[in-house]
């Protein structure tokens, strides 16, 4: 029996957001094993005509509220611009709907707050789109941090080298207005992955950060971003992206008291299907490519995030990623903008 009672084999998803992305969210729901495609709701008329040609079999409607009023829907997956998660988010849980929403939760930090409020004032589920802490690689390294392979971690350094982003349906991630901020779009999954690759060493206590736009009309658009993360233990994280690159590369590099890891993935793009990656371990005295055990990148590892929700929602089995580690990321993006901007270093609360 699940937490809440769903009698059903099958964890009944409704689609909110038939983008680039959501296409491949509807994709993953249906490769996994226990999960089913109920429903999807797109505002396009042309995103409408492409969810009812992948699957003709699931019912494509205009308005996300119809799906709240489903009783056959357990999981509403949210994949739209992040300006509108706040309300959709607040929505789906205050009608008893579970919710898997993509990062960033909300463009500031207040509407977070009411989404987790909202979530244990109903006892919903809400995991947040943080697919890297599934990957065969990324959360390799995690596992190898926790079993001691390193020793005491003391440095990370998580980087991207990419082409610049697509500017989304309407251009919204061009957008101040609705995308927040870009620091909120990519490096606030490194946030995340160095905050749990250093977990060992408290919670960061200080943000230091610069970036740059790359055209002189948008400066709150940067295409050039880093910033350094201190830790109570001493250790540190380096954060680093430039989006005035070409093709998608991404690494990850962490020392210890006693070893080191580094990880690499290339692609033409984010989500292709045949990357290039590798991950290698120095015990203090040699090198070892260690097998990750199958292919990584986002489009296998959101199969990966949508059997861990499945798995919550029917079994209560801790998830990937909750409300409070979504919280604590735009939080942390937001104090790396306030530091970028000024220049100063910003003291974490």
């Amino acid at each position: 029996m699940s937490i809440d009672g769903i009698s059903s084999e099958n964890v009944r998803f409704g689609l909110v957001g038939y983008g680039a992305w959501g296409s491949h969210h509807a994709r993953a729901i249906l490769e996994t094993a226990n999960s089913e495609l109920v429903s999807i709701a797109a505002r396009s008329v042309e995103s409408q005509a492409a969810a009812k040609k992948s699957h003709p079999q699931t019912a494509v409607v205009d308005d996300y509220r119809q799906l709240l009023q489903r009783p056959d829907i357990d999981v509403i997956d949210i994949v739209v611009p992040t300006h509108l998660h706040h309300e959709i988010a607040c929505a789906a849980l205050s009608a008893g709907k579970h919710v898997l929403l993509e990062k960033p939760m909300a463009a500031n930090v207040q509407d977070c707050s009411e989404i987790v409020s909202l979530a244990q004032q109903h006892q919903r589920i809400l995991a947040i789109g943080f697919e890297l802490r599934m990957s065969r690689l990324w959360a390799r390294l995690k596992h190898m941090i926790d079993a001691g392979a390193i020793g005491e971690p003391q440095y990370c350094l998580i980087e991207l080298w990419r082409r610049p982003y697509r500017p989304g349906s309407g251009g919204w991630r061009f957008d101040i207005d609705r995308v927040g901020n870009w620091i909120l779009e990519e490096p606030i999954h490194f946030f995340d992955l160095a905050r749990w690759y250093l977990s060992s060493a408290g919670e960061p206590v200080s943000v230091t950060a610069r970036a740059m736009a790359r055209d002189a009309s948008r400066p709150g658009l940067t295409d050039d971003f880093t910033a350094i993360l201190d830790f109570p233990s001493g250790a540190y994280a380096v954060i680093s992206q430039t989006l005035s690159g070409f093709e998608h590369h991404q690494t990850a590099k962490v020392t210890g008291s006693k070893g080191s890891l580094w990880a690499s993935w290339s692609g033409s793009m984010d989500r292709t299907f045949s990357p290039e990656f590798f991950l290698k371990y120095h015990d203090g005295s040699t090198v070892q490519t260690v097998d990750c055990g199958g292919p990584a990148g986002e489009v296998f590892e959101l199969v990966q995030e949508i059997e861990s929700v499945a798995d919550s929602v029917r079994h209560g089995t801790p998830l990937h990623a909750n409300g409070h580690d979504g919280l604590w990321a735009v939080r942390m993006g937001m104090s790396a903008a306030q530091s970028a901007k000024s220049q100063c270093r910003v003291t974490l609360d």
